[in-house]
């Protein structure tokens, strides 16, 4: 398969034609090898139009879902990114090719394996900072952060990780219950406030990570 042809195919079939108009964004698609980022398994499905399944019921986000998130995102050069569920780690690479900071979050080792493999060959060493931790906290370390990533569908903006937003910070998620009809959703802190914006319908897989506890049933 010629993968430099599938990601100008990608660009100009799935991007360019669903409101993705950043030219930094664009070029970092691309540009980085996507297929890099998936098992080999699976590898021929890298620029397909839909999500492709991870370990442990995760996703590599469909390119023009994950393009518009990182739109939304608004990332400047030298913005400080955090990207949560990380995966295995190519929304943290677009970012970091679009000028950010990049620190990403992810607490599954398999896609912790793929990402730290991916990451230090499509990269410079250190454009993305790899961290191993539970997703729920965010990263306080790193914080605050002026753009956030959440990588999948969540059922609510975590306070958690809201709080972890500088003034005039964006967070950008999936909000969801489970059944692929989410809402792409932009979070803002301004003068101390977080509001939310519903941005676009987008449809992907839940994070299990953030998944509600069972309630009693009678």
């Amino acid at each position: 398969m010629d993968f430099a042809d599938a990601r100008k195919r990608m660009v100009d079939g799935q991007l360019r034609p669903n409101r993705v108009t950043d030219p930094r964004l664009l070029d970092a698609m691309r540009d980085l090898p996507r297929e890099e980022f998936l098992p080999r398994a699976v590898r021929a499905r890298a620029y397909a139009d839909e999500d492709v399944p991870l370990p442990g019921g995760r996703a590599l986000i469909q390119p023009m879902a994950i393009a518009r998130l990182v739109q939304l995102a608004a990332v400047r050069p030298g913005d400080r990114a955090l990207v949560v569920c990380a995966g295995t780690g190519y929304g943290a690479a677009v970012l970091a090719r679009c000028g950010a900071r990049v620190t990403a979050l992810e607490s599954a080792e398999p896609l912790l394996a793929i990402a730290g493999t991916a990451l230090a060959a499509c990269l410079p060493a250190g454009a993305v900072r790899l961290e191993a931790a539970p997703p729920a906290a965010g990263f306080a370390a790193g914080a605050p952060y002026d753009a956030i990533l959440i990588e999948g569908e969540v059922p609510e903006i975590p306070a958690a990780i809201a709080a972890q937003l500088a003034e005039g910070g964006r967070l950008v998620a999936v909000l969801g219950a489970g059944r692929r009809n989410g809402v792409a959703t932009l979070a803002r802190r301004l003068g101390g406030t977080v509001t939310t914006t519903p941005a676009f319908d987008c449809a992907t897989v839940a994070l299990p990570e953030f998944a509600a506890a069972p309630g009693f049933v009678f």
